[in-house]
């Protein structure tokens, strides 16, 4: 791909010109790392994987190869809101939540599973891929850090703390 070639009273190699254009292409081929994907309290935003409103926002997760949400329908119900990455194919079906969090869609005969770990697609008892999460996100599940209370007492305050001196 690139050639070499010695100066004259030199034994040091160098690169010639087209070694660098070699590299330069390889360098243009590879593929460019895109940017995280814009998400808010409804999921991400511009996407399929997104709910009506932030309320109605049980989870939104991704893949190397998918986003998704799980959006709180009326009557207690949930739907499943997911986009293939690769070509932008959309599924909008009714989900179930399952004892142990994850939840199930059935869309003919393919049957998903959504867990913080991953989005397993399967049909039947045979797992046709198992995509692990990227990201995943449950909205107003945060809960601030704990901080340690010790039950050794605290020292008298100090004076500039009581407000002054006492007369």
């Amino acid at each position: 791909m690139f050639s070499l070639s010695f100066s004259p009273g030199t034994a040091a190699p160098r690169l010639t010109v087209a070694a660098a254009a070699g590299l330069a292409l390889l360098a243009l081929g590879a593929p460019a790392v895109s940017a995280a994907p814009s998400t808010d309290a409804q999921g991400y935003v511009d996407s399929t994987a997104r709910c009506a409103t932030a309320a109605d926002t049980v989870l939104y997760a991704s893949t190397e190869g998918s986003r998704l949400a799980i959006c709180s329908v009326s009557g207690g119900k949930y739907e499943y809101r997911g986009v293939r990455l690769r070509d932008g194919a959309r599924l909008i079906v009714p989900a179930t939540r399952s004892d142990d969090g994850a939840f199930i869609v059935e869309n003919a005969g393919v049957t998903y599973l959504i867990t913080s770990k991953s989005l397993a697609i399967s049909v039947g008892e045979r797992v046709i891929r198992e995509e692990p999460m990227v990201d995943f996100n449950r909205p107003g599940t945060a809960s601030p850090a704990q901080t340690p209370t010790s039950s050794t007492p605290l020292p008298p305050p100090l004076a500039a703390e009581v407000g002054g001196s006492s007369r």
